[in-house]
């Protein structure tokens, strides 16, 4: 029996919930609080993660992997290999290698649990044509990480060129998302239109490629019942900060039922201690920071070169004042602080008007009687059930440890489209983020957030009656 060990958010007390999959969560919360902190999220946890489990302390801050501890004790075999279907080896498995210690450490795992496994490096970067940053983007060293640790394992490496299908379902919608004043998550589409979809429309192509499972270096945890026509569950990581469910909620049943994640039951720490121990030779590597494709240039560059400038007004929320002006509401998204281009801050933006190009302001960002607690969203995504009545529905709004509790309203007869209302408020809520809803530590699935800041009584207008299940 898994036991449950409460998390607690350090100062300043805030209305959050930290979570530790496998572990009770506690909210911590002060009405008197005017500020929530944006950096200082981080949670002490004494973990037991199982009977045959070594008990540990583990300290987790949330700015920075290099944070985590050595793990005093690694974990046995049977718990490193929980995430590889061993019982059902050999499975034939296509790995989708990166260059870095996750992916590389998930074909090692799989490998000693003895399935036949082969590597596919995906190529999705490109050289941007208005400046030649292509030696700027380290796609040669990740190759050359992956050629050598599939030597070292004896492993066949394919190289799957997929750029023309990045640009056309990642980077091209971001494009258009940003354009239209939304705040898109390329990561998520990356996963569910690239590495789970082009790449699996590529092995259907050819013929020679029947693999049983995609496998990846994500840090989730699949869930299979004895029934191979039940439906898989994906489910929390152990690692509550590296903990990637979010990035993979739009996952449909039919591309999760396919996925295996090697990496589900270990944290990070644990990794890059095996991975040393293993011999891997990019056990020290850094986690890669950024999007590939662009190097060393700016996002704000990328963006300015697609979408151009368009000077416009920086007005007060409170005063209507105008304040100064800004190049282009694109380049400023809903609660940024840095890069808001005023003296006497710090000034944190409210919301933008895309059709005047116009961005508020605003001093008293976190006073409380400024409730952001409060959106719908559209094309949402159930993994294999909406939410029922059984516990209490979890929100996560950004990758993260911190997840809200909610109630959630269906607005239409096939649940596609739901309203929520967060326990407390998120400062940072911006149409076109993702949302993704958890009961207990099973990851439901996502939807897109398409409007913010909608009161109590226009939520409720949303609602269908004959479909209301306010949960």
């Amino acid at each position: 029996m898994h036991t449950r060990t409460r998390v607690v958010a350090f100062q300043p007390p805030v209305c959050r919930i930290v979570w530790a999959p496998r572990f009770a969560v506690k909210s911590a919360s002060n009405k008197n609080s005017r500020r929530a902190s944006q950096h200082e999220v981080k949670a002490a946890t004494l973990t037991n993660l199982s009977s045959d489990r070594t008990e540990r302390r583990s300290f987790v801050d949330c700015a920075s992997e290099d944070t985590l501890h050595h793990p005093s004790q690694l974990p046995d075999d049977r718990q490193i290999l929980q995430g590889c279907e061993s019982v059902r080896a050999p499975l034939n498995v296509a790995v989708l290698l990166s260059g870095g210690v996750d992916s590389s450490f998930a074909l090692h795992l799989l490998n000693r649990a003895g399935h036949n496994v082969q590597a596919f490096y995906l190529q999705i970067w490109f050289q941007e044509d208005f400046r030649n940053y292509w030696d700027s983007c380290p796609w040669e060293e990740d190759l050359s990480y992956c050629q050598q640790v599939c030597k070292d394992a004896d492993v066949e490496l394919h190289v799957v060129p997929l750029t023309d299908e990045y640009w056309d379902r990642v980077v091209a919608h971001s494009i258009a998302e940003i354009k239209a004043g939304r705040t898109p998550n390329p990561d998520i589409l990356c996963n569910s239109r690239v590495k789970f979809g082009a790449f699996y429309e590529y092995l259907a192509s050819h013929q020679d490629h029947n693999f049983d499972r995609i496998a990846s270096g994500h840090y989730a945890r699949i869930i299979r019942g004895d029934d191979p026509d039940e439906p898989v569950r994906l489910a929390l990581a152990p690692d509550a900060v590296k903990d990637q469910t979010y990035f993979l909620a739009h996952l449909t049943q039919p591309q999760l039922s396919r996925v295996m994640f090697p990496l589900g039951s270990l944290n990070k720490a644990e990794v890059r201690a095996l991975a040393k121990a293993a011999g891997l030779p990019n056990q020290a590597r850094r986690d890669s920071q950024g999007i590939c494709f662009l190097g060393k240039v700016k996002f704000s560059e990328f963006v300015e070169q697609h979408l151009g400038v368009w000077p416009g007004c920086i007005i007060e929320e409170e005063t209507e004042e105008v304040l100064g002006y800004h190049q282009g509401f694109w380049f400023h998204t809903v609660g940024q602080r840095r890069g808001v281009p005023l003296n006497g801050g710090p000034w944190y933006v409210t919301q933008k008007d895309v059709h005047t190009n116009t961005v508020y302001v605003s001093r008293n960002y976190y006073s409380v009687d400024k409730e952001r607690n409060l959106f719908t969203c559209e094309s949402v995504n159930w993994i294999t059930r909406p939410p029922d009545s059984a516990s209490q529905v979890l929100c996560k709004v950004r990758h993260g440890p911190v997840l809200y509790k909610c109630d959630v309203s269906f607005t239409n007869g096939d649940q596609s489209a739901v309203a929520v209302r967060l326990e407390c408020n998120d400062q940072g809520l911006a149409s076109g983020q993702y949302a993704v809803f958890y009961q207990d530590e099973i990851c439901l699935g996502s939807g897109v957030i398409q409007t913010t800041g909608v009161s109590h009584a226009e939520i409720g207008s949303f609602v269908d009656d004959q479909t209301k299940a306010v949960l």
